[in-house]
């Protein structure tokens, strides 16, 4: 089943993601593949965002996502690029090897090509990591083009950021 693109209004939910930041006290890293640092870029397009921004990587490879964020080669392997299991990896990988307590990976196959009958295009893996160790991840299927793919991506890091940050309270 395909999910609906979320309102794509980035510019004010990249907003009350900076609320919930800076009012939480904590930090974001970013690790991004299919969307090429497009999440860092909403988020850096805030005045103010090195305040509750740390950093952005952008693991287009999967040699990037095993050099810079640790990812397993047999995770990578059994799983493909665009898995659960890779983006858990990828979001503990952002917290180890930056100063934020809170990451969010993404991963997927943005298109035109590059799909398959598992994972068609529009497939994309997000995870949201916090201090303890905690993960969740979903896996979304979008409609589009490449652009609104990426652009659904960037929506959906933010809204389960946005989410997971007003349960903190």
């Amino acid at each position: 089943m395909n999910d609906p693109c979320p309102p794509c209004d980035q510019e004010p939910s990249a907003a009350r993601l900076a609320e919930l930041m800076l009012r939480s006290g904590l930090r974001l890293a970013v690790a991004e593949s299919c969307t090429g640092g497009w999440l860092a870029k909403v988020a850096t397009d805030l005045a103010g965002s090195s305040a509750w921004l740390d950093r952005g990587f952008v693991t287009y490879s999967n040699a990037a996502k095993q050099e810079m964020l640790g990812v397993r080669a047999e995770t990578l392997v059994a799983q493909g690029a665009v898995s659960e299991a890779v983006v858990a990896e990828m979001a503990l990988g952002a917290l180890r090897h930056s100063q934020a307590e809170v990451a969010v990976a993404i991963s997927g196959v943005a298109g035109p090509g590059g799909g398959s009958p598992e994972k068609p295009v529009g497939t994309v893996c997000l995870a949201w990591a916090w201090p303890e160790g905690q993960v969740a991840t979903r896996r979304f299927h979008f409609d589009g083009d490449r652009d609104s793919v990426r652009r659904c991506s960037v929506q959906a890091a933010i809204d389960g950021l946005v989410e997971r940050l007003g349960n903190l309270g």
